[in-house]
């Protein structure tokens, strides 16, 4: 069994630190990889409406042999979710799109729902979460909370709501460490997620830095990557379908990262992104 530590959200619920995500995955291959995470050890699995795998991923989770409860699953409400992120018709536009995720995992609730996208040009995401706050209420999400987002509109529904979110899942690797953010995040009780941890496996996995500390530790580059997350507090979400690193990837608890390493870590930053910059990012 893992030994993967949790972190406490804002609401009191708990969430491991690693999780398994399944972005990139088809639905069929999605439903093998996460019944070998599961098996593994991971209890924290992460998808979303359009990475159009939530139904392979229930099938894995209904196979798994697992209680539910012992299960934290999260998913993502899609930009087309909403006819305009405003007023009823948007209001019910969420709830139709959180219906049909729940009905394609097949739960009776999830873990954590997340607005995948703020699309801040609309300028109606505090609408959305209205609808969120309903399905917070119900018990039908144990917890909500956002992706993408920065700092401007997390301020805007801090001003709108009571409800802050219980986190915020952002691109976040040694490149791109998201510094700031993630102080404004502790500041305000906000747990930080990171998607592409592993700078989806390109460039950061061949820093010569990186490669002399996971040479120091006997250990992989992924694994001295994501170990990094853990000891900076970070949630972390690696993906992968291959069976040998999704186990690979659970195996980060027996060493620890010193003050040089972390140092040499720091000095990896290039403040450039792998993904789209949410501020501009406006897809349906």
């Amino acid at each position: 069994m893992s030994t993967i530590p949790s972190i406490t959200l804002n609401n009191g619920q708990a969430i491991p630190q690693l999780g398994f995500g399944v972005w990139q995955v088809a639905d069929d291959e999605a439903t093998t990889a996460v019944e070998t995470a599961i098996k593994a050890g991971y209890r924290s699995i992460d998808t979303a409406a359009i990475y159009e795998n939530e139904t392979g991923t229930g099938k894995a989770i209904a196979a798994a042999g697992v209680p539910r409860e012992e299960l934290y699953v999260t998913t993502k409400l899609w930009n087309s979710g909403t006819a305009d992120w405003s007023g009823q018709q948007g209001r019910d536009a969420v709830l139709r799109a959180f219906d049909d995720s729940l009905g394609k995992l097949g739960l009776e609730y999830v873990d954590l729902y997340l607005i995948h996208w703020p699309r801040p040009m609309h300028g109606t995401f505090g609408n959305v979460w209205k609808a969120f706050e309903e399905l917070a209420a119900d018990g039908r999400a144990k917890s909500v909370g956002v992706s993408n987002f920065g700092q401007v509109q997390l301020d805007a529904l801090r001003e709108q709501s009571g409800l802050v979110p219980v986190l915020n899942q952002v691109e976040l690797h040694p490149h791109f460490p998201q510094t700031e953010l993630r102080a404004y995040h502790a500041e305000h009780g906000i747990a930080t997620e990171a998607w592409s941890p592993l700078g989806q496996g390109k460039d950061l996995l061949t820093e010569p830095a990186l490669v002399k500390i996971a040479e120091k530790h006997g250990r992989t580059v992924a694994q001295v990557v994501l170990r990094w997350h853990l000891q900076s507090g970070i949630i972390a979400i690696p993906k992968s379908v291959t069976p040998s690193r999704i186990v690979e990837n659970l195996d980060v608890t027996g060493f620890e990262l010193d003050t040089d390493d972390l140092t040499a870590i720091a000095a990896l930053e290039t403040g450039k992104r792998l993904g789209p910059d949410p501020q501009g990012f406006d897809w349906n």
